[in-house]
């Protein structure tokens, strides 16, 4: 950072919040150095030449009259090669660097570098001295550890190359010199509360693909769209999320850990490096990045750490990759700014959140996206949200100020995670915004007549939804016989479709194709099941045939091998209903 270029003294201490005057060249959402330990602050609030700061480490102690000193720059971060596989806290200070350095319980105001400046990397130009680079443009590789990582000219940086850098080259150390004296480094910062820069955004119109069957036929977000997953303890966000990171289509994963009890964290480290990417069989922890702020460090490093998480994304997509964005949760970062506002005094909302708060969750989902970027390759950020509502209830003001600013609803059901049918979606509550405008692709990739059979299966299973409550009335020996198949084959389509075993890996990941067929079967077994009760064959009789346990059997059938079991099915239910008639 540069040098400090104002000086205050503190005339207020209110918790994570601290008062201070002198400052007065400084602007909004500038970085302040904050007492003796010089605590990492930015300011948010000028009025009346007195500046409010919040503070993203622990105050106490703080005393009135300590120093405080401006930097002369926003919050920002180091972006660069060396940042995957890294875990960062919210203002992205490398927390594996510093418990070696300090230890496990992290000192006020002991910081270290997000990308080790020991580091050494073997650069590969891609382009000549005489030619112009653009911002936003690959100017080279760096490779280190058998994997490579292109560097890319920041934005707002672009020339004449001049000279390259030859052999090693470190974080601080230019790969490219240009006619007039500017340089292109191999990091460089960028604040994070700036989106960074793109030339268009495209059509949302190619799904971000889960390997979940109930997201991506039912329910799906496009590649650069936004979906939130609310639910209550113990309805399995971190697991869903956890297989989003596996197996969705993805390049590049970062995961923020906002708030979150400690020991759920913890568990959450200690997991991901153990997770085993099925693209490579090494560590997913190689394609990933992330931030971690549980809810015993400070509430205003929380607020930042979804910031950091977003610009961290958009970095990678700049690149021309696929990432996927998943915040846990952002309850516990909407909790940050109404502790925050109520230090402030400033009028509270509903529930005593903040007045701005669906404005700031819409500006933040905003960032999503499906972009040309500046290098001309095309790129993307999905976000998906996790929210905590307190007692499963989604009509309190965080999820319902998301849902208008996002594409997507996978609702998680408490009742359907009981009965241990995971992942625990409600269908009934769930949808998505960007189903239609991603049809044709579904109608070309998986088949015609998608849409019809994703319609048809909806139908079936709020039919069977209805037919419950009757049979709870009445019991299920009064329905019809076709009311009862109904019943039947929405059961089968529960368990052999809509639920996955994430630890199993026969069923872990479905490509729409292969879901697309196991969806056909369902539909076709209950169709000529339907014409065989019809034609007055009792509906114990086609229950007995045994072809329910053989659809089940599916969802576990290697893919090359699904439309054979499929076809062999259709045809062994119509030659064993059809020898039911004959008797």
């Amino acid at each position: 950072m540069k040098e400090g270029r104002a000086a205050g003294e503190l005339i207020r201490v209110a918790g994570p919040t601290v008062m201070v005057r002198g400052l007065d060249a400084a602007a909004l959402n500038e970085v302040v150095w904050v007492g003796p330990e010089r605590l990492l602050g930015e300011i948010i609030r000028i009025e009346e030449g007195l500046a409010t700061v919040q503070v993203y480490e622990e105050t106490a102690g703080l005393a009135l009259g300590d120093p405080a000193e401006s930097s002369g720059e926003p919050l920002a971060i180091e972006l660069g090669p060396g940042l995957l596989g890294q875990i960062f806290d919210g203002v992205q200070r490398p927390l594996a660097a510093l418990a070696a350095a300090e230890g496990d319980f992290l000192g006020r105001g002991k910081t270290r570098p997000a990308v080790d400046r020991a580091q050494r990397w073997e650069f590969e130009p891609l382009v000549k001295v005489g030619d112009e680079v653009a911002p936003g443009q690959r100017v080279g590789l760096v490779r280190a550890a058998g994997r490579a990582e292109p560097v890319l000219a920041p934005p707002g940086v672009g020339g004449i190359v001049a000279a390259l850098a030859a052999g090693p080259v470190g974080p601080l150390d230019p790969v490219a010199t240009l006619e007039g004296g500017g340089t292109i480094p191999l990091l460089h910062r960028w604040p994070v509360r700036r989106p960074r820069p793109f030339r268009r955004r495209l059509p949302a119109d190619v799904p971000f693909l889960t390997g979940q069957r109930v997201l991506d036929c039912f329910f799906p977000v496009a590649a650069g769209g936004t979906a939130i997953v609310p639910g209550g303890f113990g309805t399995g966000k971190t697991v869903l999320e956890q297989s989003l990171a596996k197996h969705a289509a993805a390049d590049v994963v970062v995961y923020v850990g906002c708030g979150e009890r400690g020991n759920e964290m913890a568990e959450v480290i200690d997991e991901f490096p153990r997770l085993v990417d099925p693209r490579t069989g090494r560590s997913l922890m190689e394609r990933t990045v992330m931030v971690v702020n549980t809810s015993n460090m400070p509430v205003a490093a929380r607020e930042a750490s979804i910031v950091t998480g977003c610009t961290i994304a958009e970095y990678f997509r700049d690149m021309g990759l696929q990432v996927a964005l998943m915040i846990d949760s952002t309850s516990r970062w909407a909790e940050a700014l109404r502790e925050i506002s109520a230090r402030l005094e400033e009028m509270p909302g509903e529930e005593g959140y903040p007045t701005y708060l669906a404005s700031r969750l819409a500006r933040f989902y905003e960032r999503a996206g499906r972009v040309e970027t500046l290098g001309g390759a095309e790129g993307a950020v999905t976000m998906v949200g996790a929210v905590s509502p307190p007692g499963g209830d989604l009509s309190e003001p965080v999820t319902q100020c998301s849902l208008r600013a996002t594409g997507a609803l996978w609702a998680l059901s408490a009742d359907l995670a009981h009965r241990r049918h995971y992942p625990a979606i409600d269908w009934g509550v769930s949808f998505s915004l960007e189903a239609g405008r991603l049809s044709g692709w579904f109608e070309r990739e998986v088949g015609a007549g998608f849409g019809e059979r994703r319609g048809a299966a909806m139908a079936l299973l709020q039919k069977e939804r209805e037919l419950v409550e009757v049979a709870e009335l009445v019991g299920t020996e009064s329905l019809q016989d076709a009311e009862r198949l109904v019943m039947e084959t929405a059961r089968l389509l529960r368990e052999g479709f809509l639920r996955q075993s994430s630890y199993d890996a026969a069923d872990a990941t479905c490509s729409p194709a292969k879901a697309g067929l196991l969806l056909s079967a369902h539909l076709d077994l209950h169709a000529q099941a339907g014409a065989a009760v019809a034609r007055g064959v009792p509906l114990r009789s086609v229950l007995d045939a045994g072809m329910g346990a053989r659809l089940l059997a599916l969802s576990r059938t290697p893919e090359p091998d699904v439309k054979a079991a499929c076809d062999a099915l259709s045809a062994d239910a119509a030659a064993a209903l059809f020898a039911l008639e004959a008797e």
